[in-house]
């Protein structure tokens, strides 16, 4: 028998659906930090982002137990499928996106597994991961999710698609003006910086 780690997330599904709660665990250690990743980045604040982490899970809980996850289905993509609709409800319920200037209660590095680096790597690293963050702040909300489920989430054009209920071609347009006014974004800013 195949150690855990070494099993697909389908044969660690079918584990679970026949009583096997070890292999849950493995599935979510294996995705937590993409989806917790995604959700945080959507919504900017650490605390709703775990509330609704706990929500995505119970939710997939309850589709494997009522059998509404299908076998030939990517895991991962259904899985932040159910984020972003989870993300969208608690919007929805109040009545209110988050604002492109609100500053992150967390920072991505936090979730995102390091090696052994040196303090001025580091450095390097969180002020990445805020001048990013910064730059996604200040696209549309259509473009940066989109860019958020694509490059944190790594999901193809296709599930982009299927996830915000868009066709493929709008998704990849988005994905691709992201790119777009980001750059345009780093230009203005250090043209700013030269005068």
């Amino acid at each position: 028998m195949k150690r855990y780690c070494e099993l697909t997330d389908e044969e660690l599904i079918k584990l679970y659906r026949s009583g096997n709660d070890s292999a849950f665990s493995v599935l979510v250690s294996r995705h937590k930090t993409r989806i917790f990743t995604t959700i945080m980045l959507l919504v900017k604040d650490r605390y709703l982002a775990e509330d609704i982490f706990q929500d995505v899970f119970i939710k997939i809980i309850n589709a494997f137990n009522e059998g509404h996850y299908l076998d030939n289905s990517r895991f991962i993509a259904w899985a932040v499928r159910i984020a972003h609709n989870c993300c969208i409800s608690h919007f929805r319920k109040m009545n209110a996106w988050p604002a492109f200037s609100v500053v992150y209660k967390d920072d991505i590095s936090n979730s995102i597994h390091q090696k052994e680096e040196s303090q001025e790597q580091r450095i390097i690293i969180k002020e990445t991961h805020t001048a990013v963050q910064a730059l996604l702040d200040q696209l549309p909300e259509a473009q940066r999710e989109a860019l958020i489920l694509r490059y944190y989430a790594d999901l193809s054009f296709k599930e982009i698609a299927q996830t915000v209920n868009v066709g493929i071609n709008t998704a990849l347009g988005r994905v691709r003006y992201a790119i777009m006014n980001m750059r345009k974004i780093m230009e203005r800013e250090e043209a700013l910086e030269a005068v």
